[in-house]
Protein backbone atom coordinates (compact mmCIF):
# COMPACT_ATOMS: atom_id res chain seq x y z
CA UNK A 1 0.00 0.00 0.00
CA UNK A 2 2.92 2.51 0.51
CA UNK A 3 4.22 2.36 -2.34
CA UNK A 4 1.32 2.30 -4.60
CA UNK A 5 0.12 5.51 -2.91
CA UNK A 6 3.33 7.05 -2.96
CA UNK A 7 3.59 5.96 -6.75
CA UNK A 8 0.83 8.23 -7.61
CA UNK A 9 2.41 10.83 -5.33
CA UNK A 10 5.48 10.41 -7.44
CA UNK A 11 3.14 11.14 -10.60
CA UNK A 12 1.51 13.67 -9.93
CA UNK A 13 4.73 15.52 -9.13
CA UNK A 14 6.76 14.56 -12.18
CA UNK A 15 3.88 16.10 -14.45
CA UNK A 16 3.74 19.20 -12.31
CA UNK A 17 7.47 19.36 -12.56
CA UNK A 18 7.68 18.20 -16.07
CA UNK A 19 10.08 15.88 -15.56
CA UNK A 20 10.08 11.55 -15.29
CA UNK A 21 9.28 9.79 -12.63
CA UNK A 22 12.61 8.79 -11.79
CA UNK A 23 13.80 12.29 -11.44
CA UNK A 24 11.56 12.96 -8.36
CA UNK A 25 12.60 12.90 -5.18
CA UNK A 26 11.15 13.02 -1.89
CA UNK A 27 12.92 13.96 1.31
CA UNK A 28 13.34 10.22 3.70
CA UNK A 29 12.32 12.30 6.89
CA UNK A 30 9.04 13.56 5.52
CA UNK A 31 7.80 10.43 3.77
CA UNK A 32 4.89 10.13 5.64
CA UNK A 33 3.73 13.81 4.70
CA UNK A 34 4.01 12.62 1.28
CA UNK A 35 2.28 9.60 1.75
CA UNK A 36 -1.04 11.97 3.00
CA UNK A 37 -1.12 13.70 -0.24
CA UNK A 38 -3.62 12.74 -2.48
CA UNK A 39 -4.66 15.63 -4.27
CA UNK A 40 -2.68 18.15 -7.01
CA UNK A 41 -2.93 20.28 -4.79
CA UNK A 42 -1.22 18.37 -2.29
CA UNK A 43 1.59 17.50 -4.34
CA UNK A 44 2.19 21.34 -5.00
CA UNK A 45 2.23 22.46 -1.14
CA UNK A 46 4.77 19.62 -1.15
CA UNK A 47 7.07 21.08 -3.94
CA UNK A 48 6.45 24.31 -2.59
CA UNK A 49 8.13 23.38 1.08
CA UNK A 50 11.01 21.55 -0.54
CA UNK A 51 9.60 18.31 0.39
CA UNK A 52 9.66 16.91 -3.00
CA UNK A 53 11.70 18.30 -5.67
CA UNK A 54 13.19 17.36 -9.33
CA UNK A 55 16.52 15.95 -8.87
CA UNK A 56 19.24 17.45 -11.66
CA UNK A 57 19.64 16.10 -15.55
CA UNK A 58 22.57 13.67 -14.52
CA UNK A 59 24.11 14.28 -18.53
CA UNK A 60 26.76 12.78 -20.29
CA UNK A 61 30.18 12.68 -19.91
CA UNK A 62 32.09 14.18 -22.29
CA UNK A 63 35.96 12.82 -21.87
CA UNK A 64 35.93 10.06 -24.15
CA UNK A 65 34.29 12.37 -27.01
CA UNK A 66 36.95 15.05 -26.42
CA UNK A 67 39.82 12.25 -26.55
CA UNK A 68 38.71 10.70 -29.31
CA UNK A 69 38.55 14.23 -31.42
CA UNK A 70 41.96 15.37 -30.09
CA UNK A 71 43.27 12.09 -31.63
CA UNK A 72 41.30 12.67 -34.56
CA UNK A 73 42.77 16.23 -35.13
CA UNK A 74 45.78 15.22 -34.48
CA UNK A 75 46.27 11.64 -36.99
CA UNK A 76 49.78 10.55 -38.13
CA UNK A 77 50.18 13.74 -39.82
CA UNK A 78 52.38 11.75 -42.65
CA UNK A 79 51.25 14.70 -44.92
CA UNK A 80 53.13 16.03 -47.98
CA UNK A 81 53.70 19.16 -45.78
CA UNK A 82 55.43 16.87 -42.80
CA UNK A 83 58.14 15.49 -44.82
CA UNK A 84 61.93 16.98 -44.76
CA UNK A 85 64.58 16.50 -47.65
CA UNK A 86 64.46 15.73 -50.83
CA UNK A 87 61.05 14.96 -52.75
CA UNK A 88 62.23 11.54 -54.55
CA UNK A 89 59.72 9.29 -54.44
CA UNK A 90 59.68 7.10 -51.28
CA UNK A 91 57.97 4.14 -53.46
CA UNK A 92 60.48 4.58 -55.49
CA UNK A 93 63.18 4.39 -52.76
CA UNK A 94 61.40 1.31 -51.11
CA UNK A 95 61.73 -0.35 -54.49
CA UNK A 96 65.77 0.06 -54.86
CA UNK A 97 66.05 -1.13 -51.24
CA UNK A 98 64.21 -4.27 -51.32
CA UNK A 99 65.58 -5.17 -54.83
CA UNK A 100 68.96 -4.65 -53.57
CA UNK A 101 67.79 -7.18 -50.61
CA UNK A 102 66.19 -9.19 -52.57
CA UNK A 103 69.20 -9.39 -54.71
CA UNK A 104 71.41 -10.33 -51.93
CA UNK A 105 69.18 -13.19 -50.24
CA UNK A 106 69.28 -15.19 -53.74
CA UNK A 107 73.69 -14.15 -53.95
CA UNK A 108 73.62 -15.67 -50.75
CA UNK A 109 71.26 -18.73 -51.15
CA UNK A 110 72.95 -19.68 -54.63
CA UNK A 111 76.19 -19.69 -52.87
CA UNK A 112 75.13 -22.21 -50.22
CA UNK A 113 75.80 -19.50 -47.45
CA UNK A 114 72.35 -19.58 -46.37
CA UNK A 115 69.34 -22.39 -46.25
CA UNK A 116 66.94 -22.07 -48.60
CA UNK A 117 64.45 -22.30 -45.38
CA UNK A 118 66.53 -19.41 -44.06
CA UNK A 119 66.24 -17.30 -47.59
CA UNK A 120 62.29 -17.88 -47.58
CA UNK A 121 61.95 -16.65 -43.97
CA UNK A 122 64.84 -13.76 -44.17
CA UNK A 123 62.44 -12.82 -47.56
CA UNK A 124 59.39 -12.53 -45.98
CA UNK A 125 60.67 -10.38 -43.76
CA UNK A 126 62.57 -8.29 -46.11
CA UNK A 127 59.09 -8.01 -47.64
CA UNK A 128 57.18 -6.82 -44.41
CA UNK A 129 59.60 -4.21 -43.98
CA UNK A 130 61.83 -5.50 -41.17
CA UNK A 131 65.31 -4.46 -42.82
CA UNK A 132 66.77 -1.05 -43.86
CA UNK A 133 69.64 -2.17 -46.00
CA UNK A 134 71.79 -5.21 -46.65
CA UNK A 135 73.80 -4.12 -44.04
CA UNK A 136 70.59 -4.51 -41.36
CA UNK A 137 70.10 -8.29 -43.46
CA UNK A 138 74.22 -9.07 -42.71
CA UNK A 139 74.04 -8.06 -39.20
CA UNK A 140 70.71 -9.79 -38.52
CA UNK A 141 72.01 -13.54 -40.09
CA UNK A 142 75.09 -12.72 -37.58
CA UNK A 143 73.05 -12.10 -34.99
CA UNK A 144 70.54 -15.21 -35.28
CA UNK A 145 73.25 -17.78 -36.78
CA UNK A 146 71.85 -18.22 -39.89
CA UNK A 147 75.02 -19.05 -41.90
CA UNK A 148 75.59 -22.55 -43.03
CA UNK A 149 78.54 -24.58 -41.71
Amino acid sequence: MVTQQLKSVRRMAAEILGVGIHRIWIDPERMDEAMEAITREDVKRLIKEGVIKARPIKGTSRVRARIRHEQRRKGRRRGPGTKKGSRIDEKEQWVRRIRAIRRFLRYLRKRRIITPKAYRMLYRMAKGGAFHSIAHVKMYIKEHGLVRR
